[in-house]
């Protein structure tokens, strides 16, 4: 079963900031790096029960190549 994602603002003010930075360094690893938090989203949604648990209910997932974090916490059936 597929949840449904919510991304926060904030999240999604950061993400476009990184986005942005990574492109400033090289032309298309802006792009890179928003496939890389798609990728992680994606698994996310798939199964949230899979990534650790780091702080109470609150669970991590990391993106491949970036050093970037994925915060999320599991409510029903939306993440």
């Amino acid at each position: 079963m597929t949840r449904e994602l919510i991304i926060r603002p904030n999240a999604e003010a950061e993400m476009a900031e990184a986005q942005g930075w990574y492109e400033s360094r090289s032309p298309g690893l802006g792009a890179d790096f928003l496939l890389s938090v798609d990728a992680g989203l994606q698994a996310i949604a798939r199964s949230p029960l899979r990534f650790p648990v780091v702080y109470k209910d609150v669970r991590r997932a990391l993106t491949k190549r970036f050093p970037y974090q994925l915060f999320f916490v599991v409510e029903d059936d939306r993440v």
